[in-house]
């Protein structure tokens, strides 16, 4: 009952924050967070106040896409999928720590027009209360252009949406966190189209054998493949070991390596506390 009451008081809060917005466009990719915010967006502002918004790139798996469009329906959002160009910024594809910034910058400014065509007063994103924690310059560049963080002005850490969206029946309550595939290269490692291939014909073949937190760690011709630390004997399992090892070589791999680590969200942002990048 406790539990309950907390959630109840949680999931008011953030409906207090949206419904003083009146209209809103959701950068929406389809993971946890964006879709308890667009949830509680179209309950308590209605369908005619509020679009949701894709970005398409090479940053993103075509799977992912691919949930967002059909989550956005079932729904019953109104749904828009944009191609975003980051790719063609030479500031991004450098990738300095700032990268994000960049990308983000791309992103916001497409949903503001989007917006302002649209007759919508606010952009919003799904940015919580645990992202203050990790290095995040994309959050500057949203908090430059105004957008709006409901889940993060209502005090909701990870643990919180999860459980909002549980009680929601939302499919995505215990889905893996997800980020753009940029994520997966050391900082100064210039990105390119094909090397975002590799990454995510690879991370799709791992989540395939029943992997389910993972991370391809992307070093050249080297390969760090990120999981979580229960799932490693699935990955050593007899024959399994040399079926990943023959699939990421076919993909481009030279060497497959497994950290033993286990998953670490945002693992090279370690490079920056230790003084291995410059910001």
């Amino acid at each position: 009952m406790e539990v309950m009451q907390r959630m109840d008081e949680r999931i008011k809060r953030l409906r207090n924050v949206i419904e003083k917005l009146g209209s809103v466009v959701v950068a929406y990719s389809g993971g946890v967070d964006s879709t308890l915010l667009l949830k509680v967006c179209l309950d308590t502002l209605g369908r005619e106040n509020v679009l949701a918004v894709t970005a398409v790139s090479p940053l993103y798996p075509v799977e992912e896409v691919e949930t967002a469009r059909t989550l956005a329906e079932e729904l019953g959002a109104k749904h828009l999928l944009i191609e975003t160009e980051e790719m063609n910024d030479e500031r991004f594809i450098k990738n300095t720590p700032q990268r994000c910034y960049y990308c983000k910058l791309e992103l916001f400014t497409k949903l503001f027009a989007i917006a302002k065509a649209h007759g919508l007063r606010f952009v919003v994103d799904g940015s919580n209360a645990d992202d203050a924690s990790d290095y995040r310059p994309g959050m500057q560049a949203g908090c430059e252009l105004g957008v709006i963080s409901p889940l993060k002005e209502a005090n909701l850490r990870k643990a919180d949406i999860r459980e909002l969206s549980r009680m929601l029946g939302l499919p995505t309550w215990n889905k893996p966190t997800m980020a753009c595939l940029a994520s997966r290269f050391p900082y100064y490692y210039e990105i390119t189209d094909e090397e975002l291939r590799m990454v995510a014909e690879g991370e799709r073949f791992l989540r395939g054998i029943g992997l389910t937190q993972v991370r391809l760690r992307h070093h050249g011709y080297l390969a760090r493949i990120e999981i979580l630390p229960n799932e490693f004997s699935l990955l050593m399992a007899d024959g399994v070991r040399e079926m990943v090892v023959e699939r990421l070589r076919s993909i481009g791999y030279i060497w497959v390596t497994l950290d033993l680590r286990g998953y670490q969200s945002g693992s090279f942002n370690e490079m920056l506390l230790k003084g291995k990048a410059e910001t």
